[in-house]
């Protein structure tokens, strides 16, 4: 399925995600590139049917105007002027004259066409050889899995690796789900010492994430040597893990263990098929592939796991305070009717301690910091309001069941300034 293609090219704005979604939502496909990217190499992009130059304020005000040179380039270009974006949305009568009147595209970017030109692609890129899918169990990486399923069959194994860094009971609950409800030929790897071995004094998180994502390769490396013709290693990395990971335009807000953290001598190719999509097109995308509600809205979950909520260099015990005070979270948001409502909820529990009282004696122990919030594209999140009779039952269950803990706290910070998850 050939689609039309509109091009953002990002020299210094910052609303590239947001105007990407935008064009999508018109029905037309949308791709952020490097201001970097050459002129020829811009053309040959299949199915390109025009350019929005999306500088900074800077750029927009020097007199050169966007610095970037399109003669020549046969599309029509436009500049989207920082001073015209309501909030992170361009005006849309604007947006839909360029794309439609000007640039006359076509709406033929649906999550159907993506599916079948995806099934092609993946079908092209593996030939014979087999795959090996990294599972979580989460909404990404599940996706995935029904999409090569689709494409390739039984050419695919799926590798669930335990490093000691999940929720509590999800090690259980992936194994059950996909070898019997979905068939798949799984692979269970109990990696829990080897992960937080090499993980044990490690404050940086960047190290942390680093750290994981080299040895999840090692693992899986591991695994295809028991395995005949593995040449492919697949994985559920999308868009926003791109973006924030400063892979177009060199602006990181962190790095993402399958994003820059994969090692050099890696012996796989990649296979990659949500890296453009955004959070809900992978939800639609699940929808479409006939995945389970309880799958597609699953709460999201990093790669990285608690790893990234056990703050600073991992402890066991800290780390299993952060798995049950998550555990009893999720468990009293679904019995008030939450759990599908609120796009992510988590706590988190910070190297440092409190001074508290406990059986009439004086503790020094952790605080658990709940968090909770909305979004559409993960790009930006909103707080969600908890109900106080609800916090108060939490913050009661947690300080009275959870281990080595004395305080509970609600973090109140939307994104932007915080990013949802602390590391």
């Amino acid at each position: 399925m050939k689609q039309d293609l509109i091009a953002i090219l990002d020299l210094g704005g910052e609303q590239n995600a947001a105007l990407a979604r935008q064009i999508r939502a018109e029905g037309v496909y949308s791709e952020v590139y490097p201001g970097t990217i050459s002129m020829k190499e811009l053309a040959a992009k299949p199915g390109l049917k025009g350019v929005i130059l999306n500088p900074g304020v800077i750029a927009a005000s020097a007199s050169s105007g966007s610095g970037y040179c399109t003669e020549g380039l046969n599309v029509p270009v436009f500049t989207a002027m920082p001073q015209d974006y309501q909030g992170d949305i361009y005006p849309e009568d604007t947006l839909r004259a360029f794309l439609f009147d000007t640039c006359r595209c076509e709406k033929n970017w649906t999550i159907e066409n993506f599916i079948e030109d995806q099934v092609a692609l993946m079908r092209e890129q593996i030939g014979n050889d087999r795959v090996i899918l990294a599972l979580s169990g989460g909404v990404d990486s599940s996706v995935v899995a029904a999409l090569l399923i689709k494409a390739i069959g039984k050419q695919l194994t799926c590798v669930h690796v335990n490093h000691g860094l999940l929720r509590k009971g999800e090690p259980e609950e992936v194994c059950r789900v996909f070898r019997e409800e979905l068939g798949a030929d799984l692979v269970y790897v109990d990696a829990v010492d080897r992960f937080l071995d090499k993980l044990a004094g490690v404050e940086d998180p960047e190290k942390k994430r680093k750290i994981i994502g080299e040895e999840f390769i090692r693992v899986f490396d591991e695994e295809a040597a028991k395995l005949e013709g593995i040449r492919f290693l697949a994985q559920g990395t999308i868009y926003p893990d791109i973006v924030e990971s400063g892979m177009q335009s060199g602006k990181a807000v962190k790095a993402h263990h399958n994003v820059g953290g994969l090692p050099e001598d890696m012996q796989f190719e990649l296979v990659e098929p949500l890296k453009y999509l955004f959070k809900d097109e992978v939800r639609a995308c699940g929808k479409a592939l006939g995945l389970p509600d309880n799958m597609v809205y699953r709460q999201p979950f990093p790669g990285p796991g608690l790893g990234v909520r056990c703050l600073g260099a991992i402890t066991r015990d800290r780390l299993e305070a952060v798995r049950e005070s998550d555990a009893i979270l999720r468990e009293e948001f679904a019995n008030a009717g939450l759990q599908g409502k609120v796009w992510q909820y988590f706590t988190l529990i910070p190297d440092l301690r409190s001074v508290g009282v406990r059986d009439n004696n004086r503790s020094f122990e952790w605080p658990v910091i709940i968090r909770a919030v909305n979004t559409v594209d993960a790009m930006t999140a909103t707080i969600e309001h908890i109900d106080w009779a609800l916090m108060d039952k939490i913050t009661s269950r947690i300080l009275n069941e959870v281990k080595g803990v004395n305080r509970v706290l609600y973090d109140m910070t939307p994104k932007p300034t915080g990013t949802i998850e602390w590391e």
